[in-house]
């Protein structure tokens, strides 16, 4: 008796139970024949979450002695190897570039001649926060370039690229790090602090990968042998591939 009180509160409204079943497929059809009139069209036009040179900011941080010296996560000539990569890209590209070193003087050693060979008479942010982005003259220099897009890279990982990056989320920027263009004192922390960024909404890239995003189309001929010239000093066998193309059949990437 109990039971029937309690269906005929639930038919009050004068409409008739349906069994749990019925109203999901009323849903799930409903959303199929949605789908099905939807019409998506493809166009030749890159996505809006590659990078391009004049849509994000480059921040190279701490690579210097001291901080290298320390670093286990990835050999130091492959990691001068693809800083250079990334210094030299970005260079070439134009893109806006702030470099940031911590206790340069006194106690970390000057930045790789390998990214400052590349931007000559470009000043060192020199900081004394491991947070990169606790520093007001960083801060200042990315609010004048003026782009929502960043993209990190340097050492450590857990500790100089974990620290801007979140904070950088936090306030609402696009994040991007080159995971090789990084080093920690072990695989573990490495790999640990990629784990938490990525979690975090962090998007990560290579230092090749992000070369080639820069450059995107080989029938760019204005920059063309400049980023093959990059790629066949600093990027290893793909590089290797290049010079031998070129010198044995004159080969060519564009059209």
């Amino acid at each position: 008796m109990k039971i029937f009180k309690k269906v005929s509160s639930a038919t009050r409204t004068g409409r008739p139970l349906l069994p749990l079943s019925q109203p999901l497929k009323l849903q799930f059809g409903s959303q199929r024949k949605e789908a099905e009139t939807m019409t998506l069209n493809a166009t030749p036009t890159p996505g809006n979450l590659l990078v391009s040179p004049n849509d994000h900011t480059l921040i190279m941080i701490d690579f210097q002695s001291q901080m290298a010296f320390a670093t286990k996560s990835i050999d130091a000539v492959l990691l001068r190897n693809n800083a250079a990569l990334v210094a030299n890209a970005a260079a070439g590209f134009g893109v806006s570039t702030v470099l940031t070193t911590v206790a340069e003087k006194t106690f970390s050693g000057p930045m790789f001649s390998e990214i400052t060979d590349a931007f000559p008479g470009q000043a060192l942010l020199d900081r004394t926060s491991m947070n990169t982005w606790e520093d007001a003259a960083v801060i200042e220099e990315v609010n004048r370039i003026d782009r929502k897009r960043l993209v990190f890279c340097g050492l450590w990982t857990s500790v100089c690229i974990v620290g801007p990056t979140l904070s950088a989320l936090d306030q609402g920027f696009e994040v991007y790090v080159i995971a090789d263009a990084c080093g920690d004192v072990s695989d573990e922390a490495h790999e640990r602090a990629m784990d938490r960024m990525v979690q975090a909404g962090v998007r990560p890239m290579t230092s090749l990968q992000y070369m080639l995003e820069l450059q995107r189309d080989w029938a760019r001929t204005e920059s063309y042998e400049m980023t093959t010239g990059i790629a066949r000093k600093f990027g290893g066998a793909y590089g290797l591939g290049i010079i031998y193309a070129k010198s044995m059949f004159g080969a060519s990437e564009g059209h």
